[in-house]
């Protein structure tokens, strides 16, 4: 029996997109993505978002420097909670990604090209616990895949 040749699909790591904020949570969802990235062969995007801050009253003229400043402290604070969370060799890939936008559009937009995205929600014990964050809550409801919700029992 011959064997078809494989799909781009099967050549094609599975990826993983997970939010990354630098809390507690999403550093627990960073490495329960990892894991699964292990266990699946997969590879790991770890997505961080940025918005510049429009609010009428910020000091300073802002402008064009002020946008590059906000874009470079992200991804200092990507790259620094990644290789917190995960060391800098997790036996698997991990890309970081940052964008502009506010944090559930980003993940929104990323789980369009990924097989699974992964967030953290705050670690709240009782019924608070029940609840997802307004971030969870959007990614759940809108993710174009399928979608992980990690908990943290650590608070931040």
């Amino acid at each position: 029996m011959k064997r078809e040749e494989p799909t781009v699909s099967e050549l094609v790591e599975p990826l993983i997109v997970v939010g990354v904020d630098g809390s507690n949570h999403s550093k627990e969802a960073l490495r329960w993505a990892v894991a699964q990235a292990k266990a699946t062969g997969g590879r790991v995007h770890a997505v961080m978002s940025w918005e510049w801050n429009t609010n009428p009253f910020a000091v300073g003229t802002g402008g064009e420097e002020e946008l590059v400043t906000a874009e470079t402290a992200a991804r200092r604070k990507l790259s620094d909670t990644v290789a917190e969370a995960v060391g800098t060799s997790p036996g698997v890939p991990v890309f970081r990604r940052v964008e502009q936008g506010s944090p559930g559009q980003v993940l929104v937009e990323a789980s369009q090209e990924a097989e699974l995205t992964v967030v953290g929600t705050r670690g709240y014990g009782g019924i608070k616990g029940a609840l997802l964050g307004s971030v969870s809550q959007q990614v759940v409801q809108y993710a174009a895949s399928t979608v992980v919700v990690v908990r943290d029992g650590v608070p931040d």
